[in-house]
This record gives structure tokens, sequence and C-alpha cells, in this order.
């Protein structure tokens, strides 16, 4: 006779009593060269995410030299004093490192992602390539190339075109902000070796940089870890450079990039606007994510939703530049595409949505929903160590206190929705906004100009 098994079951396992998240702060200090620190224990985070800031920002690039903070940033990876390009390259394999910098508007930004038991082997190679970059000729030639390779495709580029151009009609001519931010094929070409070197020089020095360290540092000696590498950094002091006020035209009107033939047209509506600084900024976060930040905020809703206009139309604000004394500046802008036939259309009916906001105002459930998904949803945006060292890094270049993240959580959740559409409507005026079209200029110029947003012209696509 067969016996039969029997099973046993155990109790359905219980939830945990819920915790209270906050972003986490840092441990703020500084090494013997200059170099300030931030860092950040995060516990089980075994891949340690490092931020470079470097205070060389583009409006120092020389002029003529536009793009030679970029060609510099990327030439950090190139070799060092130690190790060839190739070397240094199969140095980074070992470690199961990644190492990647960029040039924007406030600085030079190098990230470093690493196993946090290989992190003393790739610190020396970060320090390497901060302390001794090699510059070589050959290397520098080959990254000017390669730039001036990418130029004729981002122009080919609908939302890059329309981006390039926005930053040209709303900035003066002679601010840096105006122009691109990689630079152009004229400017790229007059770069070389000794430009670079010559940009580092000045720029470069630890007791103007910061590092952000977040993971987990369990067992980790970071002070003398640091010491032995970004420690062993050396630069002249320096005082910090003055930061340029921000200045920008927003007079309603609409630009159309020509594009013959052009089966959609890219669109990008911008202004500028207040940064993190400025005490609407909690509101405006929330109000623009209700006009935009998601497949079901207002302007999808009409013009995806109902209309089938387009795929998606997002509204959002990028803080283009801070300053310590609160006088930096956003950029607030809608973008998305529509098809060219309907680009009149779809225009007619954003500015409708916009005017329905301001004389009607948001929905309460508008306003739950979107702090919900803002709030509710920080803990798993910063699960990683990269994504928080990231936070921290903008921070620090925005001259923002470090608990500003965590405070706009706390923001966001006690802001109203009166408070929201006020920013929302004060972000987005309807007889302020600067449209940038990129399309068939044949097909959508009349149309456009019978909605009387503001004055129509067109420039001929490069």
């Amino acid at each position: 006779m067969t016996e039969l098994a029997t099973m046993e079951f155990h109790p359905q396992p219980q939830a945990g009593e819920a915790r209270p998240w906050a972003f986490p702060a840092p441990e703020r200090g500084a090494l013997g060269n200059g170099l300030t620190l931030l860092r950040c224990h995060r516990p089980g985070q075994q891949v340690v995410a490092v931020e470079i800031l470097l205070a060389a920002p583009l409006e120092a690039e020389p002029q003529g030299l536009d793009g030679v903070a970029t060609i510099m940033a990327r030439a950090f990876t190139e070799g060092t004093d130690k190790h060839s390009a190739e070397e240094f390259a199969a140095e980074l394999e070992r470690c199961g490192a990644t190492l990647d910098a960029h040039a924007d508007h406030p600085g030079v930004r190098i990230s470093l992602e690493v196993p946090v038991s290989r992190l003393p082997k790739a610190l020396g190679l970060l320090a390497d390539a901060l302390r001794a970059p090699a510059f070589e000729d050959s290397e520098i030639e080959r990254l000017v190339r390669n730039r001036l390779d990418e130029i004729p495709h981002e122009t080919a580029n609908p939302a890059r075109r329309a981006a390039k151009e926005l930053s040209r009609q709303l900035f003066p001519a002679t601010s840096r902000m105006s122009r691109p931010r990689q630079g152009t094929e004229e400017t790229v070409t007059a770069i070389d070796s000794a430009a670079v070197r010559a940009f580092y020089e000045k720029h470069v020095r630890p007791a103007t940089a910061t590092a952000v360290v977040v993971g987990d540092l369990t067992g980790v000696d970071l002070d003398a870890l640091l010491g032995d590498t970004l420690g062993a950094w050396t630069g002249s002091q320096a005082q910090a450079r003055p930061i340029p006020p921000v200045t920008a035209d927003d007079t309603g009107r609409v630009i159309i990039v020509d594009r013959p033939g052009a089966v959609q047209t890219q669109l990008l509506i911008g202004r500028v606007g207040a940064d993190r600084h400025d005490r609407v900024w909690p509101a405006q976060v929330l109000g623009t994510y209700c006009l935009g930040g998601t497949l079901t905020s207002r302007l999808d809703r009409v013009l995806r939703e109902e209309k089938g206009y387009t795929y998606g139309v997002r509204a959002f604000g990028q803080v283009l530049r801070s300053a310590p004394d609160g006088t930096g500046a956003a950029m607030l802008a809608i973008s998305g595409s529509v098809d060219t036939p309907n680009t009149g259309p779809a225009l007619d009916d954003l500015w409708k949505v916009l005017r329905t906001l301001a004389a009607e105002g948001l929905t309460d459930a508008e306003r739950d929903i979107a702090v919900q998904n803002l709030v509710g949803v920080a803990p798993l945006k910063y699960e990683t160590a990269a994504a928080v060292a990231g936070t921290l890094a903008d921070q620090v270049e925005q001259y923002l206190p470090d608990d500003f993240q965590a405070t706009l959580y706390q923001q966001l959740a006690a802001t109203g929705t009166v408070e929201a559409t006020a920013a929302a409507v004060s972000a987005f005026p309807v007889d302020r906004l600067v449209t940038v079209l990129v399309g068939d200029a044949a097909q959508i110029e009349e149309p456009v100009r019978a909605l009387g947003i503001g004055e129509v012209s067109v420039v001929t696509a490069e």
C-alpha cells in the first residue's frame, strides 16, 4: 500500500512595518589638497559610484574654441603619464569599471562606477587621469575627428536641431548658452592638443573640484584610500570664477526650421524661468508634471489620446546654470512631434490646453496622482549608488544644500492644487513662449500663422 504524502503548509509571510524613506544625507569633508569630498554609505550597494565635478564651465572656453571642454573631458580616458590610451582602457576593463566624462554649462563631470572590491585600483586610474592626462596629439586629433563626424548627424536629428535653434533664439549671440554645447564645425576644427592642455592647466585643479563617493563602504578605509589616490593630485589655489547672469528674450514668436518633405514636425516650445533656488520650484515641478510629465498628463490626454496627433508630448524644467546668490536659470519647455498635416491643429489644441489651465486650474485628482508618481517612486529611483551620486553632484553643481532633494520631496507632498496651478501657468504663459518647429515650411507656415500665437519666421535647415 502506497503511503500518501502529506504537505506541510507554513504560515503566509506578513509584510513588515513600512519604514519612512528619505533621500540619503552625505557626510562632507575635504582632502589635504583642497578637494571637497561628499561620501554616502549605502549598505548593499556593491557597485560604488564616484562623481568628480571640475570647475571648467563652457563660458570659460576661449573665444573661437567652443567644444574644447568637451574634447578635454573625452581625453581624460585616453591615457596618462603611466598608461597609453589602450593600456588605460584595458586597466579599467580589468577593474570591471566604467569611466565617462562630459562637459556642460556648469563644468565638466567625470563618472566612475566600479565594484567595491576593485575601488582602490579604479580610484588610482581616475587620479592618474586627473593628475597627469596624456593629451597626446594623435588622440586629440582622433577625438576632434570623431566630434566633427557627430555634427552632421546632430544637424539631421530634428530634436537636436530644434534644441540648437531654441538656444540661439533665447540667448544673446554674445552668450555661450546661445551656441552648441559641444562646439561647431568651425570651432572644433581649431582645437588641438595645445588648446586642450591650456584649458586643463587653467581650470582643472583639486582646490575647485568636488568628489562624490556613494556605495557600500563597509570595511573600506576611504580616508586612506582617497589620500593615496585623489589626494596625490596637486594644483594651485584659485578663486572661484564669477558666474555671469543669464539673460534671455522670451518674446512670443514662432521659428520654422525648414525641412522640405518632412512627414513630421518636431516642436520645442520654451522660455527661461527660475532655477531650483526659487521658492516656486516645488510647485513648478508639480504643476509641470501635471501638464506634461507622463502619459496621463493633460497634454498627452488631449494631443495623443483624444486627437491622435502624436506619440507623446512632454513638459519639463531643466536647470541651465545656478549661482550661489540664486540668480541662475532653468529651461522650461514642451517638446514632441506631430504629423505634418496636423501641425496647425496640434498647436491650436496645445494652446487651448494652456488657456484652459489658466482659466480653470488643475484638479485635485491631477495633483494627487502627480504627488504619488513623483514622491512615491523616489525610493525606486534612487536604488543605485549612481543615481544617488548623480543627484548629490547636481546639488553641488547648483550650489544647493546637501538636504535639498530630501526637503524637495517633503515640499512636493505639501504643495496644494492651487499652488501647482499658479506655478504651471506662470511657467508657460501663452504670450511668452518661443516656439521652434522643425518641419516642411511649405505645408505648415500658413496654418501656424493663422493661429496668431506670435510672429512667424522661417530659417533654412543647415
